[in-house]
């Protein structure tokens, strides 16, 4: 290494070491400041108001964020064509784990004859599906859809890109499928295209009620897939059988084939794209690991909260201070949804407050009874009210994060980060506050 470069590494290394005492330094020294500024504040009904203002995000500061995130994120573009009920919404479930009504609403129309859904969120999409509406339909204009979806790959971005053909395993009518492929590969021949044969079940033999080991050796089955195959071989780079039902279908495994597919899916796109669809399916945390990147710019806030929460707090009256704190909370709450793309009132902010607190409401009446011990009690509030706060807003980016991915929010999984935060964070206070 060049000396330059030496020289270079070993402040950033420096750093790096000192980053626990530092983080403990900058919140001693932000607690003392604050104490004393927010107490001159009292009436405490006044210091709620101003500290909600103080704490907004603007909305420069969550552009800036999406961008920097955005120009990280290896997006993949997937543009699913085939007729109605052929399985391309089964795809995006598949892929992404969201349920069947939350896909339903998220695709909305991108043209005349396509409609999009992005996922996890508009904003910052790991996934852009673009499906196709009509196809196969006689009344629709073919070229008008070979047109609109020929404009959507001449667009410059820097996402992969990829043709999804979906057909059912028994559907042979398929030339205008065939012509809407010839097209495009002849316009666009360094775009992958992958054929997915779906709903494999409904040629299954009579007998069979269930999914056999992957992949199927019926017959049939094998008979139409390599029929399909061989209808194809000009347009497709790759073929793969699948069969997403739902799970009242009662086929087992829901997502048959899912593995091969992804399998495809990473031999034909770039790296980063196919190491992201990797870790989605594998994990299916995709929603929240970009949660995580919003957490961490929410945890300036909740921390400035935790302060003001504390100090509140540390005022020796018992329950007087509850009725300010939960507002501040509430606050806290609404700026942190700002800071996911939620705009919530007031109201609503409290009712994210009442879903996810759960059992420690009985916490913080605890902490507020801890006052009547002399001496001492109000500064274990302090700590307390502080750690709560705490807790309760990584339970909100946790509830919030999980919005974003389009999942429904677990209230088991937000009150388990909430008690471990909770804990975390009482010991953390408890020894700033000494």
């Amino acid at each position: 290494m060049p000396e330059s470069d030496k020289s270079d590494a070993q402040p950033l290394a420096d750093a790096d070491a000192a980053k626990p005492s530092a983080w403990s330094d900058r919140l001693s020294e932000a607690w003392q400041t604050a104490t004393g500024q927010f107490k001159k504040l009292l009436p405490i009904d006044q210091f709620s108001q101003s500290l909600t203002q103080w704490f907004s995000v603007s909305e420069a500061e969550v552009v800036e964020i999406l961008a920097t995130v955005r120009a990280k994120l290896p997006t993949t573009e997937a543009l699913l064509i085939g007729k109605p009920q052929a399985g391309k919404s089964s795809i995006v479930r598949g892929l992404t784990g969201v349920s069947n009504e939350i896909i339903g609403q998220g695709f909305r129309p991108h043209t005349q004859h396509t409609e999009r859904y992005a996922y996890p969120s508009a904003d910052l999409p790991l996934l852009i599906f673009t499906d196709t509406v009509g196809l196969g339909d006689v009344n629709q204009n073919t070229q008008g859809i070979i047109q609109e979806l020929t404009e959507d790959l001449q667009q410059q971005t820097p996402n992969a890109k990829i043709l999804i053909l979906t057909v059912k395993i028994n559907d042979f009518a398929t030339d205008t499928l065939r012509q809407v492929a010839e097209q495009l590969r002849r316009r666009y021949p360094e775009i992958p295209c992958l054929l997915a044969v779906t709903c494999l079940h409904e040629i299954y033999p009579t007998q069979v009620a269930d999914h056999p080991a992957y992949p199927p050796s019926y017959e049939d089955v094998q008979r139409a897939f390599m029929t399909l195959q061989a209808d194809f071989a000009h347009f497709c780079d790759r073929a793969v059988m699948i069969d997403f039902t739902l799970e009242e279908d009662d086929y087992h495994p829901v997502f048959y084939g899912l593995e091969a597919f992804r399998n495809v899916l990473a031999d034909l796109l770039p790296e980063a794209e196919a190491q992201a669809i990797y870790q989605l399916l594998e994990k299916g945390n995709a929603g929240e690991q970009l949660g995580n990147l919003y957490r961490d710019v929410g945890r300036r806030y909740i921390l400035a909260f935790c302060i003001a929460s504390a100090t509140l707090a540390a005022v020796p009256l018992p329950f007087a201070t509850m009725p300010v704190l939960t507002a501040l909370q509430v606050s806290m709450v609404g700026v942190l949804g700002q800071l996911y793309g939620q705009k919530l009132t007031p109201s609503q902010a409290g009712g994210v407050v009442s879903a996810i607190a759960g059992g420690f409401l009985a916490q913080a009446i605890g902490r507020e009874l801890i006052k009547f011990i002399p001496g001492f009690g109000s500064v274990i509030a302090a700590s307390w009210a502080a750690a709560y706060t705490w807790a309760l807003g990584e339970g909100a980016c946790v509830y919030f994060g999980d919005l974003m991915g389009g999942k429904k929010p677990n209230p088991e999984e937000i009150q388990a980060a909430m008690k471990t935060a909770f804990e975390e964070a009482k010991e953390r206070f408890k020894r700033i506050n000494r």
